[in-house]
């Protein structure tokens, strides 16, 4: 079966959330642990996130994904900045063990100017600060499509990060379709030979989730700039290989694509039509 959701808004709540994806055709979701642009957080509420544990269970959910605010950046050449990251994190990842199947997805950061090398010792630091060995949540370094200082285009800089951190079993990482594809992955042509080179430098076994987002620009432009599913350079010959992909037809897909709710659910419908375990 195809686990595939979109972005959801958690302003009503999380089984409000739970309700919302399984009306539209998904069996997960994403959303924003907090104000994506600041730093306001939801009022905890701990009843609602058991509701949706048990809701999910009942309606056979996949694992849900919290996606950290833009304003994180623990590579900062700002110490405010770096500090914010730190403090977001911790208290994201505490309010997160009440959920039970959900991982907790972030961008790197943007080093500035200082390079990726120092940027990811302040990641890893950041990381060993926030991170603990008993925790449940599995922490996800999203793949970035190299816009500006970005870090994490390449697999060799995500790799970097999750050999240096202390609990790395509790690490994975979030391949976005639109960032790698823009980051010069080719995903369209050589579906395959990009695998490979993630396994070989990363691991399958790290590959936890899939942001499936078609690409308003074309092959390495590091724009990052999301496009509905078949209307972008990726298209949907593309996305129904990777769909069907033995390494990737197992994961979690989220959608991030400029949609509504109706959309999206058409979307849902339209990969579900294309996946073969659907079909057969």
């Amino acid at each position: 079966m195809l686990h595939i959701g979109c972005h959801l808004s958690v302003s009503k709540g999380f089984l409000h959330m739970g309700r919302e994806a399984l009306a539209i055709g998904a069996d997960t979701f994403q959303f924003f642990s907090r104000n994506p642009r600041g730093s306001k957080v939801r009022p905890l509420d701990i009843k609602d996130m058991e509701q949706l544990n048990i809701f999910m269970d009942r309606h056979h959910f996949a694992p849900i994904l919290a996606h950290a605010p833009y304003t994180l950046n623990g590579c900062s050449l700002s110490k405010k900045t770096r500090d914010f990251a730190v403090e977001a994190m911790a208290d994201d990842l505490r309010r997160l063990e009440y959920v039970e199947r959900c991982r907790y997805n972030f961008h790197p950061g943007n080093h500035v100017g200082q390079g990726s090398e120092a940027a990811s010792a302040y990641i890893i630091d950041m990381l060993n600060r926030t991170m603990t060995g008993a925790q449940k949540t599995t922490v996800l370094l999203e793949t970035m499509a190299g816009k500006g200082t970005e870090v994490g285009r390449t697999f060799e800089e995500l790799a970097a990060i999750l050999d240096g951190a202390v609990h790395n079993d509790k690490l994975g990482i979030c391949l976005d379709t639109c960032h790698v594809f823009d980051g010069g992955y080719d995903i369209v042509d050589h579906l395959d030979d990009v695998l490979t080179a993630f396994d070989k430098r990363i691991g399958l076994q790290r590959l936890l989730a899939v942001h499936i987002n078609d690409s308003k620009n074309p092959l390495g432009s590091h724009k990052d700039r999301h496009e509905k599913i078949g209307h972008g350079h990726i298209g949907l010959q593309a996305f129904t290989a990777i769909v069907n992909h033995e390494a990737l037809r197992h994961l979690p897909f989220y959608l991030e694509t400029p949609n509504d709710l109706e959309g999206y659910a058409a979307e849902i419908t339209l990969l579900r039509s294309v996946s073969k375990e659907e079909v057969n």
